[in-house]
């Protein structure tokens, strides 16, 4: 059993049309009871699998997908093989049709195999759905997709942008840990992961405490929240979230956005550039690279620049979309050589 002692804010019947900006806004998260109890694919799955199945195969596009399926012994963890090779799972491309007929094929089963569906966007694979299930969110441009499958635990991992998760068939358990708590999370490899966000190595099912004595401090921070149906939760920018779908057919609906443009590029790749050309320097070379990603990254002022005429500043001005195109152009000429 965790020792998790915190549990996840909750707000009661938030009209799904009018979501104050202060919690999408909010740097904690947010439990959002019955955000979208009255969307149709609630009330389908409300009723039985095969209602829920038939809705969402009126807007089935027919396109093939991408789905992960793992023997029955992996217990629903999406994670690495014994050697760190591979993974525990294959990747297979299938008719959304076929992953229900897997779904139906494994109803009843005490220990199924996993088929899992991630991260499919809605507007290109379930053309139409968004007109009859959707949030509004102001004036943001989310991308929102679909999450399919039986019974799964997703490691715990980040995402850059803030993420609001519609639990819309099955129950799903969430478990957060703040941003800061990256020091006792015991972080796998960054260069290769299941869904492409590195992960925790920890198993939230069985944890083992004397491999990773510093999760136990996790655990004290972490937050934790059971959803079902209609309900939502709003995982802000970097937070750790363990996500488990904890019945026989689970259906997700998820809407990502950034407060920054997206031509500004995903800062994980900024970390693995990092890694490649400062990480192995000696240490007094490290030091002085730290203090210049600290004047100009992380601690920026007008000071700095003041000497040099706006015009001339480059990158060092706001970045535009022309400049992010500029800098982008520059870096794929020097990684030529």
């Amino acid at each position: 059993m965790l020792g998790i002692v915190n549990n996840i804010k909750e707000i009661d019947c938030c009209a799904w049309g009018n979501i104050p900006e202060e919690i999408l806004l909010s740097s904690q998260p947010v439990v959002l009871r019955g955000l979208v109890a009255d969307w149709p694919i609630v009330a389908a799955a409300n009723q039985s699998t095969a209602q829920t199945i038939a809705y969402l195969e009126k807007f089935d596009s027919g396109r093939p997908l991408t789905a992960m399926q793992g023997d029955a012994d992996i217990d629903g963890r999406i994670f690495y093989n014994d050697d760190f090779s591979g993974f525990n799972f294959d990747y297979r491309r299938m008719s959304l049709a076929q992953v229900f007929e897997k779904l139906i094929e494994y109803q009843g089963t005490d220990k199924p195999p996993m088929i899992y569906v991630g991260s499919t966007n809605i507007d290109n694979w379930l053309p139409g759905f968004r007109e009859e299930n959707d949030l509004v969110l102001g004036d943001r441009s989310p991308l929102a997709s679909l999450w399919v499958g039986n019974r799964s635990r997703v490691a715990p991992h980040y995402d850059f942008p803030t993420n609001i998760a519609c639990s819309v068939a099955g129950r799903r358990r969430f478990t957060l840990f703040p941003p800061e708590q990256l020091h006792n999370m015991y972080v796998g490899p960054i260069d290769r992961s299941p869904a492409g966000q590195p992960i925790s190595l920890v198993d939230l099912a069985d944890p083992d405490y004397q491999r990773f004595p510093k999760f136990e401090q996790a655990l004290q921070a972490s937050q934790a929240a059971d959803l079902a149906p209609g309900d939502a939760i709003l995982i802000p920018s970097m937070w750790w979230h363990h996500v488990e779908a904890m019945d026989s057919l689970n259906v997700l609906v998820n809407y990502w956005w950034r407060s920054t443009p997206n031509f500004m590029g995903p800062p994980l790749t900024v970390l693995q550039h990092a890694i490649l050309g400062l990480r192995d320097l000696p240490e007094d070379q490290r030091a002085v690279w730290k203090d210049l990603f600290d004047y100009y990254v992380f601690n920026p002022s007008e000071e700095n620049v003041a000497h040099i005429p706006e015009s001339a500043r480059g990158a060092l001005n706001p970045i535009t979309e022309q400049t992010a195109q500029q800098i982008r152009g520059l870096l794929l000429e020097k990684f030529k050589h």
